[in-house]
């Protein structure tokens, strides 16, 4: 069975059963500071286990796209060194939200797998919960129960907390599990040793395939268990084991989930997969990687040198390092893969289709810098050599700077050290990994109190924030955060006004008027869909706050926010009027101060076409277009509209629609607005510039910050024709441009004549000295480039000539030799010559055989290094 077919069957048999059918969610996780990327199937669902949200359905099935890179559940480093991890995954799954529990979780599993997919039964096995005395909980004798209409008892297993007892974190709902497993050996092997025995061994073809678990319990902070007021089922199956199993592989990387991939990689590098442990390795790693580097930026999250987007960059550069290291690809090829990935999982995940073009540009530009990354890297280690005596050991510091900072790991360091004679400190390169991983898990450790609950919620807070500034509330719960050594508060209320950071706008600022206290609201960000209020104290009773409280926001920071927000839709307008429609956003920043706007596009937007763009905005905004809001609209409807949507965000069944004029801007928003575009102001773009390959970025500001700036533009203008003394400064600077050239000539032509004069006291100073004529001095000079044109000029039409040259520019020293051709052919080395010569300056350098240079910070050893020079050219090894 094709992999497509099985994930399709996977949702059709759920769908028969009354579930209903969801899109993956973003692979890229926002609003939820405990996650970067949806690593799990549940992560979507969470806040209905949590109870901060309402199930829309009771039962719910789809298929996730998830990615692994860190911690418990995978190493980046490993993955591709075996044959079954993965960083990027499909996770199958069911959930009941308070529905049905296990009976109906385990025939239906097993009906999948076994009736509807075919898989012998006698293959497989289950695993469940055997207990554990210090929770205080017994075995899960019923879903053994349950196993056995289906398996035999031997086939049956109980293990332990470890493995069949789920946890959502060190706080929140969790419960037992039972996993599915099945032995995929050879009859022989398993006729020699049973398959019960290598469950959970991490024996590679007696593999876990579907874990079902049944959420019952919540782990409060100080460890205890409590039942929670409803039972939830949540199953997920790796799809990617699962297609191993149909397809009767040993590995994934087998199935034709990832072999397109890898046959078309071999094509280009003319290398057979199955041939060569490391470069199988490269292949694994590279098909593995395409994937979770083209869904991250599917979903807007774009490589950057920090959070996701690091994460994204160091996934990327790992499969060039491996292309570059095992398969020779020498020049950009990590994007092509693109391409045949769409077209094999274009349909069931539409965002690599409809961004295909972005994705590949994006990955190119990576590739490109990084391919110049890996240069530098190499003269970096070049430069180490040159220096090193013979069998040196490099140093685990410089080893772990070229992973740093260059990108290299280990392995290619060890491999390009091998071929230069030289081995590697790896105790000492890990030794400097650990110290940088102790320092960034110091920097990030945060100590989250436990929410101390004032008032059970129901469901999510209610946000009354698109109507109102203010409103009576009630706190439901609050906590204490520890972080760097500052202590932070967090409320929650059951009713706010305060808008929470998301989609790009920033969160609200306020007061709470809390038990007669005010309580300043410093920020307001969303936690899932949890309102979290951070406020910069707690009331002296804050127990009192199941008590009425008022919750006022800063109303005039809101107005200027929304300002900015409303004017980003219109922008948005205007850039695709401008520039076509192919223009997507990619990020904003919407605050009181100003606006930021990411958008797709592949070149820079020209001066004329920001005035065009900038005036259509101006326009709109003195029309007054009044704002069309309408909430709860169905998506499918929204849709009809032809409202614009944003590739990476999470949308429900119903969805909040922002219209300035129908024909113009109708968007799908959560964002506030203005009441109509008038109140937006003044609108001015005050930079446009590139953030990634395919991706520019506008700033512009509105209201009183714009007219701010215009006042300012205007005052440094009338500065400047002040100190030019002329009312059009555009001709008062072109005048300074042509006298500056005109001088810049006359220089010129002094620094060649003076040129010219050393050239000629050098030529007739050059002594003859064993059949070899030299020329060797310290030279006064206006700038380095004289000093190497000089070498060039005296070597011209020579025969067996050393030029030996050296001069001080500044605090700096600089020492050059030349040799003609024939010295060389010799044996003469200008390169080998220069770096001993160069300790009299207290510098180092090097170059080819006929001519090398060196740096110093000691002019005053310059005649010393000339003298040196030239006597080491003398020794019998040289000559």
């Amino acid at each position: 069975m094709q992999a497509q077919a099985i994930r399709q069957a996977f949702l059709d048999f759920f769908k028969s059963r009354e579930h209903q059918i969801v899109p993956s969610a973003p692979i890229v996780v926002h609003n939820d500071p405990t996650l970067m990327f949806t690593n799990a199937g549940m992560n979507p669902f969470k806040d209905i286990f949590l109870g901060n949200r309402n199930a829309e359905a009771p039962r719910v099935a789809d298929t996730q796209k998830c990615l692994r890179v860190s911690g418990k559940h995978n190493d980046l480093e490993e993955v591709g060194v075996d044959t079954y991890h993965h960083t990027m995954f499909e996770m199958l799954g069911n959930w009941s939200f308070g529905d049905y529990f296990k009976a109906e979780a385990i025939d239906w599993a097993f009906e999948f797998l076994t009736a509807k997919l075919g898989i012998d039964k006698e293959r497989m096995y289950a695993t469940v919960f055997e207990g554990d005395a210090e929770d205080g909980l017994e075995a899960d004798t019923e879903a053994e129960a349950l196993w056995r209409k289906h398996l035999p008892a031997e086939r049956i297993l109980r293990c332990n907390k470890k493995d069949n007892f789920w946890e959502m974190g060190d706080t929140g709902p969790c419960g037992p599990c039972s996993e599915i497993h099945v032995d995929l050996r050879p009859e022989g092997e398993r006729e020699a040793q049973a398959g019960r025995e290598l469950v959970n061994a991490d024996h590679p073809q007696v593999i876990e395939i579907w874990n079902l678990v049944f959420i019952q319990f919540n782990r409060a902070k100080d460890g205890k268990l409590s039942a929670l007021p409803a039972r939830h089922v949540d199953t997920g199956m790796g799809f990617e084991r699962l297609a191993m199993v149909l397809q009767g592989k040993s590995s994934s990387y087998d199935t034709d989930v990832f072999q397109p991939l890898i046959q078309k990689l071999a094509s280009w590098c003319g290398k057979a997969y199955g041939q060569d442990g490391k470069t199988d390795i490269a292949f694994r790693v590279i098909v593995d990687h395409i994937r979770a580097v083209a869904f991250t930026i599917a979903d807007g999250q774009l490589p950057t040198n920090n959070g996701a987007g690091y994460v994204v960059r160091r996934i990327l550069r790992r499969a060039v390092r491996y292309g570059y290291s095992y398969l020779d690809f020498e020049e950009p090829f990590f994007h092509k893969l693109v391409a045949p990935l769409t077209a094999q999982m274009g349909e069931a995940f539409p965002e690599l289709a409809q961004q295909e073009d972005l994705i590949t540009r994006v990955i190119n530009e990576e590739e490109i810098s990084f391919l110049r990354t890996l240069a530098s890297g190499l003269k970096r280690l070049e430069h180490w050599a040159e220096q090193a005596p013979e069998n040196a050991t490099l140093e685990g510091k410089i080893a772990f700077e070229l992973y740093d900072t260059y990108g290299f790991p280990v392995d290619l360091t060890r491999l390009v050290a091998a071929e230069q004679g030289f081995g590697v400190d790896e105790a000492g390169f890990e030794k400097e990994m650990a110290a940088q991983k102790a320092r960034s898990k110091k920097a990030a450790e945060t100590d989250t109190g436990e929410w101390q609950v004032l008032e059970q919620a129901d469901g999510n807070s209610q946000f009354l924030g698109y109507d109102q500034l203010q409103s009576p509330a009630r706190a439901l719960m609050h906590r204490t955060v520890e972080q760097k050594k500052k202590t932070a508060y967090q409320v929650v209320l059951d009713r706010t006004p305060f808008y929470a950071e998301s989609g790009g706008q920033v969160g609200d600022t306020g007061v709470l008027d809390w038990d007669g206290e005010a309580v300043r609201v410093l920020d307001t960000k969303k936690e899932n869909d949890l309102i979290v209020h951070w406020v910069d104290r707690l009331p002296a009773n804050p127990d009192k706050g199941a008590d009425a409280l008022t919750a006022t926001v800063d109303a005039p920071r809101r107005t200027r926010t929304a300002g900015n927000h409303s004017a980003t839709h219109l922008l948005h307008a205007a850039l695709q009027e401008v520039l076509g429609s192919h223009v997507q956003q990619k990020g904003s920043y919407v605050g009181p101060d100003r606006l930021r706007f990411d958008f797709s596009h592949f070149a820079k937007v020209e001066p004329e076409e920001l005035k065009r763009i900038e005036r259509i905005v101006q326009c709109r905004i003195r029309e007054d277009i009044a704002l069309d809001e309408r909430r709860g609209v169905p998506m499918d409807e929204a849709k009809a509209m032809g409202a614009t949507m944003l590739f990476g965000e999470k949308y429900g069944d119903s969805v909040r629609v922002i219209t300035f004029d129908p024909e113009f801007s109708r968007e799908l928003c959560g964002g506030t607005h203005v009441s109509s575009t008038g109140r937006i102001g003044a609108f001015r773009i005050v930079s446009e510039g590139a953030v990634a390959a395919g991706i520019r970025r506008i700033e512009a500001l509105t209201g009183a910050a714009a007219e701010e700036w215009i006042d300012a533009e205007l005052e440094r203008l009338n500065a400047v024709r002040e100190e030019l003394k002329n009312p059009d400064p555009v001709k008062a600077i072109a005048k300074l441009k042509a006298d500056q050239q005109a001088l810049q000539e006359q220089l010129d032509a002094l620094g060649k004549a003076a040129l010219g004069q050393v050239r000629a006291q050098l030529k007739d100073a050059a002594a003859e000295d064993g059949g070899v004529r030299w020329i060797s001095a310290v030279v006064d000079l206006p700038d380095p480039a004289g000093l190497k044109q000089l070498c060039y000029d005296l070597r011209q039409d020579q025969e067996n000539t050393a030029i030996v040259l050296g001069a001080a520019f500044g605090p700096k020293a600089q020492l050059h030799i030349m040799l003609t051709d024939d010295l060389v052919a010799a044996g003469w080395h200008a390169g080998n010559t220069i770096r001993q010569a160069a300790k009299a300056i207290q510098g180092g350098g090097g170059g080819q055989p006929f001519y090398a240079t060196a740096g110093g910070k000691k002019p005053e050893g310059l005649a010393q290094a000339v003298e040196d020079a030239v006597e080491l050219l003398k020794k019998p090894a040289q000559a």
